[in-house]
């Protein structure tokens, strides 16, 4: 681990197994939030057949598929005002309930409003999870491999998608929920052992706490340095109490929520989560020869591997780079499945031939989405905001994912019934290119950088590299 301090540069090695343990058993309930979310893929073809045990309609089945944003909007707010209190990794746990209380009752439905309900309830759940592990795991990672640990938080959610896609095509609903419940035990079990972020620790006046935090966390004795940055950090951060109204009235915090609502609603307004719910219902309007659930679980396969990549290369290449490069292939890929369904929907052209278009049109957005759109949205919320408002942020992040992927999907749902599947895709394609003017103009890059010089970024000042500190050095 190297860290730097003032003008000083100290080396010292030490052991990140940690980090990356409390990052993996932590997203085990990101997959089953992936799970929830894509749970509809699979499951809504089977409820709305004529053979389905739970008569529902085509608005019915929209309202499902949308529910758990409606519960986020709850459970943001409540992790939001809650988590300094109770604590990251405790906020982690609790989520886990939930999780499983939403399993076993879609398992034993009997109607639609039981599911709904528990669609809801899983709502709750992914709110208090979102808001919760962006900001442990961005609190517990050294900045060498905070875009490696940060981004596996999209990973582990699209691999939830492709999970709950394998299984949900191959089992009954009750069988699939129930599978699917197994997860957040697992997580109640794992993560207890896992250490509290010290950053949380040292809000809370627990020095001694934090420090043995981080010696866990580095595997190192010696981390009175990091410890001390930190501190007095925290300490800056939170002499002036945190409120939420400080998001809008700071000057660097509003900067911060700017860059958010530009990276998460780029990331919304491509469609992404609309096509999540409607995997399956696309490829069987787009009438290939290949299966709907074959396609779906290739589909998602291709997502969970160039989103893998992008987590091992973004600590290298940046977030920028990465970020507009993905959000101009998607542009151009969402376009193509506009111009396809268009020309199939309101043309007498023979579309049989290239019937393998848009199969190869989702697969190429999802690849080039993966490779920064997917994964760094959701890792540069644990880094943009200090210590005394990032509850709130990430609270307010979460809400504004909800409602902005609420509209969208039904935006998706309406159109698609109304003028045809081509018009969704052209809408997404547009919010695409507008997307990649604001990611060239507003937001920075943080590669490589500790999250105190991600503040000083953002008020506008110098961040001096490790090349430039030891040039200062030699001078002297």
């Amino acid at each position: 681990m190297t860290v730097v301090t003032g003008s000083t540069q100290k080396i010292q090695q030490g052991n990140a197994i940690f980090q990356y343990l409390a990052a993996l058993t932590g997203t085990l309930n990101i997959i089953t939030s992936g799970m929830h979310y894509g749970w509809p893929s699979p499951s809504l073809p089977k409820l709305l057949s004529n053979t389905s045990s739970i008569p529902t309609t085509d608005d019915q089945g929209s309202w499902m598929a949308v529910m758990p944003l409606l519960g986020a909007l709850l459970g943001s707010p409540i992790v939001g005002a809650t988590v300094d209190i109770v604590g990251r990794k405790r906020t982690i746990l609790i989520s886990s309930a939930p999780f499983v209380a939403a399993w076993m009752m879609i398992a034993f439905a009997q109607s639609v409003t039981v599911i709904y309900v528990a669609r809801f309830i899983a709502g709750v759940a992914d709110g208090l999870i979102f808001t919760s592990l962006p900001m442990y795991v961005g609190e517990i990672s050294e900045a060498k491999v905070r875009g490696l640990l940060g981004s596996s938080v999209s990973v582990m959610w699209i691999f939830g998608l492709l999970l709950v896609n394998v299984i949900g095509s191959y089992l009954s609903i009750t069988m699939s929920a129930i599978v699917c419940g197994i997860l957040p035990l697992i997580t109640m079990i794992t993560f207890p052992f896992m250490p509290e972020s010290p950053y949380g620790l040292l809000m809370h006046s627990k020095p001694e706490e934090a420090k043995k935090s981080l010696q866990k966390l580095r595997g190192l004795q010696d981390v009175d340095n990091e410890l001390n940055r930190i501190s007095l950090a925290v300490k800056e951060q939170t002499e002036a109490s945190g409120k939420f109204w400080d998001l809008f009235t700071n000057k660097v915090n509003r900067k911060a929520v700017f860059i958010m609502m530009v990276l998460r609603g780029a990331q919304q307004l491509s469609g992404t989560t609309a096509v999540t719910f409607y995997t399956q219902s696309i490829f069987i309007e787009a009438g290939d020869h290949i299966s709907s659930e074959l396609a779906s679980i290739i589909y998602y396969s291709v997502q969970l591997t160039l989103a893998c990549f992008c987590s091992s290369i973004v600590d290298k290449a940046g977030r920028r780079p990465l970020l507009i490069v993905s959000i101009t292939g998607s542009a151009v890929f969402l376009c193509m499945e506009g111009v396809y369904f268009y020309i199939k929907s309101c043309t007498s052209i023979d579309v049989e031939p290239f019937s393998i278009v848009p199969v190869v049109g989702l697969i190429g957005f999802v690849i080039i989405f993966s490779l920064g759109m997917q994964t760094i949205p959701i890792l540069m919320l644990g880094e943009l905001f200090s210590s005394n408002v990032k509850a709130f942020a990430l609270c307010l992040a979460d809400i504004y994912f909800a409602i902005i992927a609420t509209a969208v999907s039904k935006f998706f749902q309406i159109m698609k019934d109304s003028f045809g599947m081509y018009t969704p895709f052209f809408a997404f394609s547009c919010s695409c290119a507008i997307g990649l003017v604001l990611i060239v103009l507003f937001v920075p890059e943080t590669k490589g950088q500790t999250l105190e010089d991600i503040q000083t970024i953002l008020k506008g000042d110098q961040v001096l590299t490790k090349n430039e500190i030891r040039e200062n050095e030699d001078s002297c």
